[in-house]
């Protein structure tokens, strides 16, 4: 292999490798399982895992040390169908963003709503986003934080069963989401807006 065709292969390399980084978003809302029933429905949208980001501790796990993580979701998504804006939008008539204990039914550090930014395009963005909601709400204090985006850990191994549980589980799904009341509060949040 010549030096010319190994940099053509690099530089291909270099930009998938951009291309899919640029195409992902990191959302907390409480039940990542909720979260990834939520975002798996939207056109345009390629994948939803489960996991934790947020904390210090390494390779954190649901059953075992997660301190300091959020449960939350890594969208992948198709920027040419879907855009930054719009999962923001989705984002924010899928959480109660009112809550400093955590979502619904679930509280807790682990169970608090945030938007993970990985880039100054999507900071900006994620704050417009969140200004809106500020003034759509004068009379209620918008908690949900945005965060810089550090390493997302998939949840894996023995507790993989977490991914596309609201698929595998749906019965224990729809019965954790009915008494959690999660979508009770969206409706009196969001109103029509709200997804379910």
């Amino acid at each position: 292999m010549n030096q010319k065709t190994l940099l053509l292969i690099l530089a291909s390399l270099m930009f998938y490798g951009a291309s899919a980084n640029a195409d992902k978003a990191i959302f907390a809302g409480g039940c990542f399982w909720c979260m990834e029933s939520d975002f798996e429905k939207l056109a345009g949208v390629t994948d939803v895992v489960s996991g934790f980001t947020g904390g210090s501790i390494a390779n954190p796990t649901y059953n075992g040390d997660h301190r300091g993580h959020y449960e939350a979701v890594e969208i992948s998504y198709d920027a040419k169908k879907i855009s930054y804006k719009e999962l923001l939008a989705h984002y924010w008539v899928n959480i109660d963003p009112f809550d400093s204990s955590g979502q619904f039914c679930d509280k807790g550090h682990s169970y608090l709503s945030a938007i993970f930014v990985a880039n100054e395009s999507e900071k900006r963005l994620a704050e417009q986003s969140r200004n809106q909601v500020v003034a759509q709400f004068p009379q209620q204090t918008v908690i949900t934080p945005i965060l810089t985006a550090s390493t997302f850990y998939p949840i894996k191994g023995n507790e993989s069963y977490h991914q596309n549980y609201y698929k595998n589980n749906p019965l224990r799904y729809k019965f954790y989401r009915l008494s959690c009341g999660r979508d009770t509060r969206l409706k009196q949040i969001w109103g029509d807006k709200a997804t379910h």
